[in-house]
């Protein structure tokens, strides 16, 4: 009787290692054994209403995926991102996404994730790193063909206008750096210039604040060239507190094609505006599972994007999801 009491309680034991060891396994970059798959997601912030939009598209795509999503807010500050992506690993999360506040200072923590056998992704932003065995691949948009398209439309309406003040990304952000590489590429060779340039942060308020500035000590801006539609927002509030109309006056380009933003294109406050798609949830979830299968993935992944009139926004907006 004791030695059959024994063996039953040994492969009672067995089956219950046999358990734990199986979900460990399935915890480490693989879905689990009921093909459920849970990413972790680490946003830059909530700095805009482009960003808004970014985590909704997010959000609800996940949802309707069936992958379950663990997310964090970085409030533009990168040491957030690390911990959070620490935080998943340590979760032992099937796959992390996230979108780089800056390039640099990734390898460590991505090298962390490498070894524990987490794939990840990289959304809107790249990271500037020599080892791109860190990442599966990178979803976005093309910054740098961004920047030309807003040089060229410059270029072909500039008329007499010449003084170009650039309202900056975030410093050291992807599509702050390639925004700006891109429109003075564009631009080279012609009269026009940038005159003043400095970071708005990517914030409405901070486009607001950097214009004020300008526009003091400038003596004559004749176009505005915004890295996002929230800091041309913020620019229209300090052109028209100075008496001058914006669109007008002083030309505004900007990047993104957000409802606000697409509002002031439509009334004519803005000139022309490069769209950048924040919708990028389906294109992200479809990845992931491609990722997880073991599916060969493109190294770079780029959204389709256009540019708008006032007239092509006036058609637009009724129909327009962010």
């Amino acid at each position: 009787m004791l030695k059959k009491i024994t063996t039953a309680a040994a492969a009672v034991m067995l089956a219950a290692l046999t358990a734990c060891g199986s979900g460990d396994t399935a915890s480490s970059g693989t879905t689990a054994d009921d093909g459920k798959i849970t990413m972790g997601f680490a946003q830059v912030g909530a700095e805009s209403g482009w960003r808004t939009a970014n985590t909704k598209s997010i959000q609800e795509s996940a949802e309707a995926a069936g992958i379950e999503l663990k997310f964090s807010d970085a409030q533009q500050k990168q040491e957030n991102q690390i911990k959070a992506i620490r935080s998943y690993i340590q979760q032992k999360v099937d796959v992390i996404a996230f979108s780089p506040v800056v390039e640099t200072g990734w390898d460590t923590v991505l090298l962390e994730a490498k070894r524990a056998n987490i794939p990840v992704i990289l959304t809107d932003r790249a990271v500037d790193s020599e080892d791109t065995s860190l990442y599966k691949t990178f979803l976005g948009s093309d910054f740098v063909e961004e920047g030309k398209k807003a040089g060229e439309w410059l270029k072909a309406n500039a008329g007499s206008a010449v003084n170009v003040v650039e309202l900056q990304g975030t410093t050291g952000a992807a599509p702050a750096i390639d925004r700006k590489e891109g429109f003075e590429k564009a631009i080279a060779g012609t009269p026009l210039k940038i005159v003043a340039s400095q970071t708005g942060d990517f914030t409405r308020s901070g486009g607001k604040q950097v214009m004020e500035a300008f526009l003091k000590s400038v003596p004559q801006i004749d176009v505005v060239y915004a890295h996002n539609d929230d800091m041309g927002l913020g620019a229209i509030e300090a052109i028209k507190a100075a008496g001058k109309v914006p669109g007008k006056d002083i030309k505004i380009i900007t990047v993104d094609a957000v409802k606000d933003g697409m509002t002031a294109l439509a009334a004519g406050e803005i000139n022309f505006i490069v769209e950048c798609s924040p919708l990028l949830g389906d294109q992200l979830m479809d990845l992931a599972k491609k990722v997880l299968k073991g599916e060969e993935v493109p190294a770079r992944v780029v959204t389709e994007e256009t540019t708008f009139t006032p007239e092509q926004a006036k058609a637009a907006l009724p129909t327009r999801k962010y």
